[in-house]
């Protein structure tokens, strides 16, 4: 009776090793992507804002004067902590476009949504939604569909922005959300590529010079294609993150009238609309 030949005992370790390595790098993988696993969802997503912890870690202007942007369209932007919002003195006082959080993570819906994403539509501001990212606990493209399944789609009625993804320093921990600069880049393109395969249009990013330089290392892939909506609250816009040659919003306020946030569109009011409508 012949016996098998036993593999060469170089080649068991090889193959031990890749048994081993295999699992290494799916995780490897994992942690690029951003798809954590056993992150508990935001326990308080009623507080988290554009701009809330922009405010937290950079603060405002070194001054503290409440600015006031004079060049542009003037908006707001709006989450459940504003509640019912008045659309009617906003209107009346200038305001022309808005953005309400419609969605955070992918457990999370904001309350007041719909007074807010219709009150704004029926007084005549154009508006759009925002997704308030939390890249540690699920996939780019598993919050980019969630956030398109709860309001954060766009339709060419000329009355409606695309949509924004909300990126800043992590409310319940590490800044970055514990992944890589590359590991970033990564989920925001995956959010950003499945947001646009199902409107059409690129996402709006909404980010601070100083998180995007932290988080993503400054990345410079984004300004050809994304619009970038900047929160600064100094006498100017400031530096802006490697990429982009101007902004397309800027958050200039958390103190404005009647609702807190003030933004001002780099252009006029049809710029706007162009915007809006693709």
């Amino acid at each position: 009776m012949s016996v098998p030949a036993r593999a060469p005992r170089h080649l068991s370790h090889v193959l031990v090793a890749l048994a081993v390595g295999i699992p290494a790098l799916a995780l490897a993988w994992s942690s690029t992507a951003g798809a954590a696993t056993g992150v508990p969802e935001p326990s308080r997503p009623g507080d988290d804002f554009a701009g809330s912890q922009i405010l937290r870690h950079e603060g405002t202007s070194k001054s503290g004067v409440a600015l006031t942007a004079t060049r542009g369209t003037q908006g707001v932007d709006v989450s459940s902590h504003q509640g019912n919002v008045a659309w009617s003195t906003l209107r009346k006082s200038g305001v022309r476009f808005a953005y309400i959080k419609a969605t955070e993570s992918t457990s999370y819906k904001n309350t007041s949504f719909t007074q807010q994403y219709n009150g704004s539509y029926k007084a005549g501001i154009i508006r759009g939604a925002y997704h308030f990212a939390t890249p540690n606990t699920s996939k780019g493209a598993t919050q980019a569909k969630y956030f398109l399944a709860h309001g954060g789609r766009w339709s060419k009625d000329g009355k409606t922005l695309p949509g924004a993804l909300d990126l800043e320093y992590n409310p319940y921990g590490a800044a970055c959300y514990g992944l890589s600069h590359q590991g970033m880049v990564n989920w925001v393109r995956d959010f950003s590529r499945t947001y646009k395969a199902k409107t059409g249009r690129d996402v709006v990013l909404y980010t601070s010079t100083k998180w995007w330089k932290t988080c993503t290392g400054n990345n410079s892939g984004f300004g050809k294609t994304n619009p970038l909506w900047v929160p600064h609250y100094g006498s100017s816009v400031g530096v802006l993150p490697a990429g982009w040659t101007y902004q397309t919003l800027w958050q200039y306020t958390s103190t404005g009238a009647t609702v807190g946030d003030h933004d001002r569109f780099n252009g006029n009011l049809d710029r706007v609309k162009a915007l809006a409508n693709g």
